[in-house]
């Protein structure tokens, strides 16, 4: 890889990380867009996200949990089964076109939830143990094999489900996306026994990115725009994949 790509790659990561974390979110799916538009390959994708979804996750978990927004309560059914099944999807690693076919389509549904997000803080009531259990395993299966944390499946489904408000499901699923990466990246270490190297300088900007975000954040910057510019760049990514995979 030539210093050119390594540096454009850093800004890009750089600026993903702090805007996601100022609209509470590690990055994952941003991530995976800035190295998917850089046309890597999937085995080397899918850890460096993982790597930077724990960086960006750890800063928004702490961010969000000192103000009280986490509830273990609602946190913990949709963990228990979700991290070991994210070891065991990191374990795997999907075809090139199997990659490019689901993560395309996570990063244009991340783009539509980017778009269509509502700040309603109407009555909420957690699922079932039955209902919560289940749906953290399947989230934590394809967190581990895209190489996300989970949340950007979580958040909107605690939100469309009326599971939570927004900030307690910013809270939790902080949390969740941090314990998923962990175990998502160890599993795929487990199996490819290497780490790019490449992902050193993108995680110290990932860290002054997410500090920087988490702080605006936190002093009411306005996100609107900003989530209409982050879902522009998802769905021209997320395009390209399935394009690439269809041809």
């Amino acid at each position: 890889m030539t210093l050119d790509a390594i540096i454009f790659m850093s800004i890009a990561v750089g600026a993903v990380a702090f805007l996601y974390s100022s609209v509470g979110h590690a990055g994952a799916s941003g991530y995976i867009a800035v190295m998917s538009l850089a046309e890597l390959e999937p085995k080397v994708i899918k850890p460096t996200a993982l790597m930077l979804n724990i960086l960006v996750a750890t800063i928004a978990t702490w961010q969000f949990a000192r103000k009280g927004h986490f509830s273990w309560h609602l946190f913990w059914p949709f963990a228990v089964l979700a991290v070991p099944m994210a070891f065991v999807g990191g374990y795997f690693d999907l075809s090139t076109t199997a990659f490019k076919v689901i993560v395309g389509m996570v990063l244009i549904l991340s783009a539509i939830r980017l778009i269509t997000h509502s700040s309603d803080d109407s009555e909420a009531t957690p699922p079932a143990l039955s209902v919560a259990i289940p749906t953290g395993a399947g989230l934590g299966l394809l967190s581990g094999l895209t190489g996300t944390g989970g949340g950007i499946f979580l958040t909107p489904l605690l939100l469309m489900m009326r599971w939570a408000n927004a900030k307690p499901a910013a809270a939790v699923s902080a949390l969740f996306i941090l314990a998923n990466s962990i175990a998502g990246l160890m599993g795929n270490f487990s199996s490819t026994r290497q780490f790019p190297a490449f992902a050193v300088p993108l995680a110290i900007v990932a860290v002054c990115g997410g500090l920087a975000g988490s702080y605006f954040g936190s002093h009411r910057f306005p996100h609107t725009t900003i989530n209409r510019l982050l879902a522009a760049v998802l769905l021209i990514a997320g395009a390209k994949l399935l394009l690439s995979a269809a041809a």
